[in-house]
């Protein structure tokens, strides 16, 4: 297949059976809902279901775009431009990590990457609904802070992709492997604060000026 959308047919009801299986997921999780419950949530047949969707990955990436898509839209609204980094990290980091510790977030992660094959372009799809968009929400707030003297950057880019590595360190890890599962807000914060911390010291415009005196 080209694209995992080229297997998706849109109709009248498609929007009635997205809501009706983001119920259903969030409720009982991906391998355990039934295309049964997703149906009758949904107020249509298994066969209008099948219709619009002939797997139920498919559908369950049509329910996680779109909530990456809001999420995504949330964070964007959250970042205040006129604010100094650290604000503006801090709440950017809780933003991120909410949603990746999430059960959801962590459901998509493992998808995208089981299905990699099968889709090859699932992934890729999903990051553009998303994570990509917010990315260039960040890249842009940096270009504006460099721009007013508080931080120093010439790849903005790759210190956007930087923090967010940063924000995954520790308990992201753990909760894919299922070391842990779930995570506390104090042990969010810590490594949140890390986060932060960590890379205003490479690119905090007071730490660059000392690190090239």
């Amino acid at each position: 297949m080209a694209t995992a959308q080229a297997q998706i047919r849109k109709g009248r009801k498609f929007d009635q059976v997205v809501d009706g299986a983001r119920e259903i997921f969030l409720r009982d999780g991906f391998e355990g809902a039934s295309v049964d419950d997703i149906a009758r949530a949904a107020g249509v047949s298994k066969a209008t279901l099948y219709s619009y969707f002939p797997d139920k990955r498919l559908l369950f990436m049509e329910v996680a775009t779109r909530q990456c898509e809001e999420q995504a839209r949330i964070s964007i609204e959250k970042i205040d431009s006129s604010r100094p980094p650290r604000e503006v990290l801090t709440c950017v980091a809780q933003q991120f990590l909410g949603f990746i510790y999430s059960d959801m977030g962590q459901r998509i992660f493992r998808i995208c990457v089981a299905e990699s094959d099968r889709f090859p372009l699932l992934g890729q799809e999903f990051y553009h609904s998303g994570p990509m968009i917010l990315r260039a929400a960040v890249v842009e707030y940096l270009k504006q802070a460099e721009g007013r003297g508080e931080l120093r950057i010439e790849d903005y880019n790759l210190a956007a992709d930087q923090f967010a590595e940063l924000c995954k360190a520790d308990l992201w890890p753990k909760l894919l492997f299922g070391i842990i599962q779930s995570v506390a807000d104090h042990e969010m914060n810590r490594v949140i604060d890390g986060a932060v911390t960590t890379f205003l010291a490479r690119y905090g415009a007071e730490d660059a000026a000392r690190n090239t005196a």
